[in-house]
C-alpha cells in the first residue's frame, strides 16, 4: 500500500505536508514530489505512466491557478486522484477549485475543498480501507475520537456558559 503526493510547485508544500501528516498518522507509506503539469510535462507524464509499477494505490495532486496536475495525471492513470484545489492570490483559490471539479466525463477526479490536503489524506486512507481492513478500523477509531471530543466540548461548553469557554480556550 502506497499513497502518492504531488504538486506543481514547492510552494505547494506547506498545504499538501498536511495530506502527509495524515498518512504518517495512519501508518501509510507515501512518496511526495513536485511535478509540474506545464513547466515539466514529461516529468508529469512518466510519474503518472509508472506509479502504479511501484506499489502507489491513491494518487494526491495539488495545484494552483489553472491547476491541471490533477486532471492530466488522471487521464494518464486508472488510478484514484485526489484534486487539492491551492489557494492562489488572485482569485482565492475558486481558479483551482473549478478547474481540478469541473472534468470532463470519463475522467473523474475526487475533489476537496480549497488548501484541505488534510481531508485528502483521509480520503486516500478511506480509498485504502476498502483493500485493507487494518486502516478500516484505524479509521474507525479516529472517527469515535472525533466524536468524543465534541461530546466533551459540548458539555463543557454547557456547564461553563460560553464566555468562561471562549476564556479558557483563548488562554
Amino acid at each position: 500500500m502506497k499513497v502518492g503526493i504531488i504538486m506543481g510547485s514547492d510552494s505547494d508544500l506547506p498545504v499538501m505536508k498536511e495530506a502527509a501528516e495524515v498518512l504518517e498518522e495512519f501508518g501509510v507509506p507515501y512518496e511526495i514530489t513536485v511535478v509540474s503539469a506545464h513547466r515539466t510535462p514529461e516529468r508529469m507524464y512518466e510519474y503518472a505512466r509508472t506509479a502504479e509499477e511501484r506499489g502507489i494505490e491513491v494518487i494526491i495532486a495539488g495545484a494552483g491557478g489553472s491547476a491541471h496536475l490533477p486532471g492530466m495525471t488522471a487521464s494518464i492513470t486508472t488510478l484514484p486522484v485526489i484534486g487539492v484545489p491551492i489557494m492562489t492570490k488572485a482569485l482565492k483559490g475558486m481558479d483551482s477549485l473549478l478547474s481540478i471539479v469541473q472534468m470532463p466525463a470519463g475522467i473523474p477526479v475526487a475533489t476537496v475543498a480549497i488548501n484541505n490536503a488534510r481531508n485528502a489524506g483521509l480520503l486516500a486512507v478511506q480509498i485504502l480501507a476498502i483493500k485493507y481492513p487494518e486502516l478500516r478500523e484505524k479509521l474507525k477509531n479516529f472517527r469515535n475520537k472525533m466524536k468524543e471530543e465534541v461530546i466533551k466540548k459540548g458539555e463543557k461548553l454547557k456547564s461553563l456558559g460560553f464566555k468562561k469557554y471562549l476564556e479558557e480556550k483563548e488562554t
